[in-house]
């Protein structure tokens, strides 16, 4: 459904062709705006550009360019995620670099105007001051790494084991050391803790994905930080007061009303080959009771050649050439769906399996958005927006019924793999589709070791 594009380089060459012309008509640079640049270039690490290289040259048109790039890469990104995906939906800021340059140059604000381009946000500070650490820590870093081989059970021994406590201790997971190489309960608990914050399986096993994480030095943690500071980027800054984000690299939907976070919780997005698109979505309407249709996609796939006992034991049966699903608490849908105004067949919806939801790592659909507690959100927004009542009424027949709400609500798919926690310290998870890679080279960060979901077949669901 969803894959990476051009790739990073042809993305920030993009970012040149516009400038071209202007470029050209460069005029005259006072040394004071000379040094105003320099003096601005030189605290990019604050926004994790600090591997890219925008002043290339000593003439004005390269003080110009430069000052046009570092512009548009503050306002709306290095690189444009449009070129990166084959579906990218979400809003991007309009800034006018070439008109605001010039004027702040008329005005001698050329700092101050540059300065003004990124986010203001808290967020964005904060995964600022964390890249800035990361990036003074990975100057100072040595050590040792755990053997990629390792395995361990509780009980086990093994001569790595006082390496890993050193590592939990370090990574705030352990608050005392315990000597000796047996692999404790204690130990396995504080590393089912670090599985939970970066979405692997929790089960306190140390292995290879485990071990990936346990790995991490802060280099990796500054390509993770500087991806993170260029996502942000891309986001409009006045999102709309109400909205529901869906956070697909985390499986956490956060629900904002008038500006204030009052709901979230978590779901279930698409795995590996069936990714749920990066879209900005309008949800119009609730639907009680849904059916099924099946996409040909699914049926060409894992229902390939089913019987009709198969069918008739799932309640099924096939209408036109298509496979459909009634209404029921069997259904795939679950007993709620939440319509959203989208050509890609992407909506979020309630779900029959809901043991899924205890998993750390969700990345298990065919693409479209499993809601935790699904009915109860539905239940909550029919209420905010005065159809609780058609809305009880739908839920209580059993046919599948549709309920329109008053006004859009807008939905957004964003993919942010590292966040920040109530603490104020930034939360990391895996990189579910590999999306990162692009973008960290095109800020001059090489390859680093990815943790993809394992796109196991749990269900068949949409």
């Amino acid at each position: 459904m969803l894959g990476i594009g051009a790739n990073a380089e042809r993305a920030g060459a993009a970012l040149q062709a516009p400038l071209e012309r202007s470029v050209e008509q460069a005029g005259n640079w006072s040394p004071s705006d000379r040094r105003t640049l320099e003096q601005v270039l030189v605290r990019r690490a604050a926004h994790g550009l600090d591997r890219v290289d925008f002043l290339r040259g000593d003439s004005a048109a390269d003080y110009r360019r430069a000052a046009l790039d570092y512009g548009r890469a503050l306002a709306s990104g290095v690189v444009n995620p449009a070129k990166l995906h084959d579906v990218y939906t979400i809003a991007r800021p309009d800034a006018e670099i070439q008109a605001g340059l010039t004027q702040a140059l008329q005005t001698g604000t050329l700092g101050a105007w540059l300065d003004g381009l990124a986010p203001q946000d808290e967020a964005y500070r904060a995964l600022s001051v964390a890249y800035l650490d990361a990036r003074d820590e990975e100057a100072r870093s040595v050590g040792d790494r755990l053997s990629p081989s390792l395995l361990l059970h509780v009980g086990d021994s093994d001569a790595g084991v006082p390496l890993l406590v050193a590592q939990l201790i370090d990574d705030g997971y352990l608050q005392n050391p315990i000597e000796g190489p047996i692999y404790t309960g204690r130990m396995a608990a504080a590393v089912t803790a670090l599985q939970r914050d970066y979405g692997v399986t929790a089960d306190g096993i140390v292995g290879p994905d485990t071990l990936a994480i346990l790995n991490l030095r802060p280099e990796d943690q500054a390509r993770a930080l500087a991806v993170a500071l260029e996502r942000r980027r891309w986001l409009t800054r006045s999102p709309p007061a109400t909205r529901i984000d869906v956070n697909i690299a985390s499986g956490k939907l956060s629900y904002y009303r008038d500006g204030v976070l009052v709901d979230e919780r978590r779901v279930i997005i698409g795995k590996p080959g069936t990714e749920t698109p990066a879209l900005a979505s309008p949800m119009y309407r609730l639907v009680a009771n849904p059916t099924w249709t099946i996409p040909k996609s699914i049926q060409r796939g894992e229902l390939a050649g089913v019987s009709q006992e198969y069918l008739k034991s799932r309640n099924m049966f096939r209408r036109g050439g298509w496979i459909v699903q009634r209404s029921g608490s069997g259904n795939a849908l679950g007993v709620v769906k939440f319509d959203m105004k989208n050509r890609h067949a992407i909506y979020l919806h309630d779900t029959s399996a809901r043991h899924l939801f205890a998993r750390s790592q969700r990345h298990l659909s065919h693409g479209c958005v499993r809601v935790e507690g699904a009915e109860g959100f539905a239940r909550m927004l029919a209420e905010q927006e005065g159809v609780a009542e058609a809305w009880s009424n739908a839920r209580s027949g059993k046919r599948q019924t549709f309920v329109s709400l008053p006004r859009e609500i807008p939905v957004r798919m964003l993919y942010h793999n590292v966040s920040i926690g109530t603490d104020g310290a930034p939360v990391f998870r895996t990189d579910p589709y590999d999306w990162n890679a692009p973008i960290a080279k095109a800020l001059g960060y090489s390859g680093s070791p990815v943790s993809k979901a394992d796109p196991a077949n749990t269900d068949v669901a949409p």
